[in-house]
């Protein structure tokens, strides 16, 4: 698919996804905390409590009933199709970002695995999540929620694992989004909103409901809540490769799972009291910890000092022979920079193969009708004013995406150790 169209579709969607998330997040948020701050103190016969509020100008009156009220009222407002617009578009958003692209995107580099297999793997592993979840909701399990809910956890967390092993970092995250996110929504069409017709048809036909649907159709909702911070993180990690892009991607990802759902509890339970308040300094300390430990500069050597030259690679834009400690060693004698640091003529000539078949102001890739995020590498001020964005993508090895364009170890190694120097280009 041409380029331009590719992106404009992107765009369309994106946004759209982002809209009907903001009303279903907004929506589930709202109704918790509703549901946490109502007065239930003497309610009113056949209430469970009520709740005043003002907003926006107005004072609201809000009750709820213990099940339902003695006949439905004319006009019964549903939250649904937020839920379900935002499963839609995301499964759309999926397919034109990761599927489309698959070789770019999705698929590890160097695995050699076919994009239908891949897209094949990330297909099958959201229909999989959804029923391995719904079977556990519904076993015994479901009578214990701490344990299913810790059980639920440590399945995410090797389904992250697994699928980082196939899929790029990237795909792999998405994909787990993904997973939760049929989850979410598998809930509300497949659990909750049958509750609720039932809640409506009993009263309706003037029959007892039953407790035990809306009962579990609350359980669901929980889960909803407490997965919604995890989905917003994984949302966002593609703009992340600190997170994605580590070898440890999948304990990465669930070292942010944990503090957001520590935060998320927190902000459920302050109502009642502050015994909670101890998550929000563990989560912030937790995100301090995990910026320290997945540093791209750890352990970074001074400068490249391998023997072996490396083999002629060739580039999927141009032919060219790799950059080698050898070259870079004969390159440093000849033009040695003043501070004894690494010779930028070596550094540019990997960028501009490496780097700008798609990050230059007209890239050659077929897939790129403009450098993506924005960012030009065809001049030493623009490869200088981003030097700390190549070194943090170089070393996390997320770019080049797939690693097209065939960069080598040393290479990397090179790039690093130039940034770790100042990244001069005089």
């Amino acid at each position: 698919m041409d380029p331009h169209i590719t992106e404009w579709l992107n765009l369309a969607i994106r946004w759209v996804h982002m809209i009907v998330g903001i009303a279903w997040i907004g929506a589930s948020f709202y109704f918790v905390w509703l549901e946490n701050n109502l007065n239930r103190v003497n309610p009113k016969t056949g209430l469970s409590g009520d709740l005043w509020a003002i907003h926006g100008g107005g004072i609201y009156h809000l009750e709820k009933y213990k099940l339902a009220p003695p006949e439905m009222p004319e006009h019964l407002h549903w939250f649904k199709w937020e839920a379900y617009f935002t499963w839609i578009t995301g499964v759309l958003l999926l397919g034109v970002v990761y599927y489309l692209n698959a070789e770019i995107y999705l698929i590890a580099p160097g695995s050699g695995m076919e994009p239908s297999t891949a897209i094949a793997i990330g297909i099958g592993a959201l229909v999989a999540g959804w029923f391995i979840y719904d079977l556990l909701c519904d076993s015994p399990l479901g009578k214990t929620p701490m344990l299913l809910g810790a059980v639920l956890f440590v399945l995410l967390v090797g389904a992250t694992y697994g699928l980082s092993q196939v899929f790029s970092g990237r795909g792999a995250y998405i994909h787990v989004g993904a997973i939760i996110g049929t989850i979410m929504v598998g809930n509300v069409f497949r659990v909750i909103m049958p509750a609720q017709r039932n809640l409506v048809s009993a009263i309706e036909e003037g029959r007892e409901p039953d407790p035990a649907l809306p009962a579990k159709g609350l359980l669901r909702s929980r889960h909803n809540n407490y997965l919604t911070l995890p989905v917003l993180f994984i949302m966002i990690s593609n703009h992340f490769p600190s997170t994605y892009g580590s070898e440890y991607n999948w304990a990465i990802l669930a070292g942010l799972a944990i503090f957001s759902i520590l935060v998320r509890h927190y902000f459920n339970t302050r109502h009642g009291s502050q015994k909670f308040a101890w998550t929000i300094p563990v989560a912030a300390l937790g995100m301090i910890t995990l910026a320290f430990v997945t540093s791209p500069y750890a352990n970074r050597p001074a400068a490249p000092v391998a023997k072996a030259p490396v083999a002629v690679e060739t580039s999927t834009a141009k032919s060219t022979e790799a950059v080698s400690t050898d070259n870079v060693q004969a390159a440093n004698a000849s033009e040695q920079p003043a501070d004894g640091g690494v010779n930028f003529t070596i550094i540019n000539q990997v960028i501009q193969e490496r780097c700008s078949v798609c990050h230059s102001a007209t890239p050659t890739h077929a897939s790129f009708a403009a450098a993506p995020a924005g960012v030009i590498l065809d001049t030493p001020q623009e490869i200088k004013a981003n030097s700390p964005r190549i070194a943090q993508t170089v070393t996390t090895k997320y770019m080049p995406l797939g690693n097209m364009t065939q960069m080598t170890e040393d290479e990397r190694t090179l790039i690093g150790a130039w940034v770790a120097q100042g990244a001069m280009i005089n």
